[in-house]
Order: C-alpha cells, then sequence, then structure tokens
C-alpha cells in the first residue's frame, strides 16, 4: 500500500465542505483548502500526512485570518492509533483548531470543531499532586538525580526504609516505621516493588544487594562505608 499524500486528501475534503455548504478551492495563496459561505466566516484547512509541530504552527498562523481553522491528516492505523487521535484531538481543542482524518477509502471524519476550550479541573488530580510533593523531601531530581530514574516520594521511602536495614540489620515493619517516619513501612517492604527487601521471617525483613545498590544510585545521605 502507497504512503498517502496530501493531495490524496483534497478531494475528501472538498466533497465534505461542499455538502455542507461551501464553495471549495485549493491552494489559496499558502492556505491548502478554502471554503466560502454566504455569511460566514472562511473555512481554512491545512493538510499533512501526519501529526507534526509544523502543522500546529501552520494551523495556528491561519487564526488570524478567520477562527475556523481545521488540520486534516490520514486517519492513523496500528496499535497507536486511538492514543493519537485522543492526545491529538485534545490538543486540536486546546488550541482552538478543528480537526479532520481520512481513510483510506475517502470517508472524511471531523473529530472537532474550532472553538473556545476551558479544560475541567480535577481535584483528584490536583490533590494527588500536592501529596506528592508533600511527600517529597527537598528537591531530589535536581541534576544527576535522575540518572537512574525519577525519585518519588514512594522512592525515598524506599530508600529510608533501606538505610534503617543497612544500620540496624534485619527489622521488623513496626520498627522500620517507627525509626524512619514511613508509617507504611511494613507495606513497602512486602510489597517489595523495587527488589530491594527480602522477608527473613514473619514481618522481619532484611535489605537485598539490589536494595544497597539503590543506596548509591540515588546518593541517598548515608555513609557509603556502611554498604
Amino acid at each position: 500500500m502507497t504512503k498517502p499524500r496530501e493531495t490524496d486528501l483534497y478531494r475528501p475534503i472538498k466533497a465534505l465542505l461542499e455538502r455542507q455548504g461551501y464553495e471549495v478551492k485549493g491552494e489559496v495563496g499558502a492556505v491548502d483548502v478554502m471554503g466560502l459561505r454566504d455569511g460566514d466566516d472562511p473555512v481554512i484547512v491545512e493538510l499533512k500526512v501526519g501529526f507534526s509541530l509544523a502543522l500546529y504552527h501552520q494551523a495556528l498562523a491561519r487564526l488570524a485570518v478567520t477562527d475556523a481553522v481545521y488540520i486534516a491528516v490520514p486517519r492513523p492505523k496500528g496499535r497507536m492509533a486511538k492514543r493519537i487521535l485522543n492526545d491529538n484531538t485534545a490538543m486540536c481543542r486546546r488550541l482552538g483548531l478543528g480537526l479532520i482524518t481520512v481513510r483510506p477509502d475517502g470517508f472524511a471524519e471531523v473529530l472537532c470543531d474550532p472553538g473556545s476550550y476551558r479544560p475541567r479541573r480535577s481535584p483528584m488530580r490536583k490533590a494527588r499532586l500536592l501529596r506528592e510533593f508533600q511527600r517529597l523531601q527537598g528537591d531530589p531530581n535536581d541534576g544527576g538525580a535522575t540518572r537512574h530514574g525519577i525519585v518519588t516520594g514512594y522512592r525515598q521511602d524506599a530508600l529510608r526504609c533501606a538505610a534503617y536495614l543497612v544500620e540496624f540489620g534485619p527489622s521488623r515493619g513496626r520498627d522500620v516505621a517507627a525509626g524512619t517516619g514511613v508509617q507504611v513501612a511494613t507495606r513497602l517492604m512486602a510489597d517489595n516493588h523495587y527488589g530491594w527487601f527480602e522477608r527473613v521471617e514473619k514481618g522481619v525483613y532484611a535489605i537485598t544487594h539490589a536494595g544497597r545498590q539503590g543506596l548509591v544510585d540515588w546518593a541517598y545521605s548515608w555513609d557509603p562505608a556502611r554498604l
């Protein structure tokens, strides 16, 4: 199957607009497709064979002419197609652009129309971010802190538990919680998300070699000689 070209998109887009009463012409000045209808602002459609930053820049420049600006691309295929469409539909809405996709059979579908956009606030997401902000000690993701991955509040809790076990040896979960301030220490070590802990008997955990390496990798404030 040959790769679609911008010219393959023109006929389906032209037919779509003509069904809505527009007179349509292609390559009008710097515009790929332009439609006119009595009493309405011009409709402009920019054609590309795929989503790109250049396409969005081009479409945004057309907003100086009219509010009715669309981008049109071949409909994506494959495993990531749904996510690509969802992400770019959301992007178009935020930018005030419309989005049209064209299938290989020539069917043109409008996924969103141009218009002002006000994102809905999510108190749950906001609360989750605030909790993570408060949980993080200091600013651990500056400079080399991300060499082995992002330091999250959860990882910092795991590092505190690991450091405690290095100093005191195999310990009961409640003792680790009391000594580190990590109230969920027992659950954290039992889940063992990073492979840093091992249960040596009921309720008692020890640090693994991976846990000792984690303390080194994330430059935890601990005496390296004890590792």
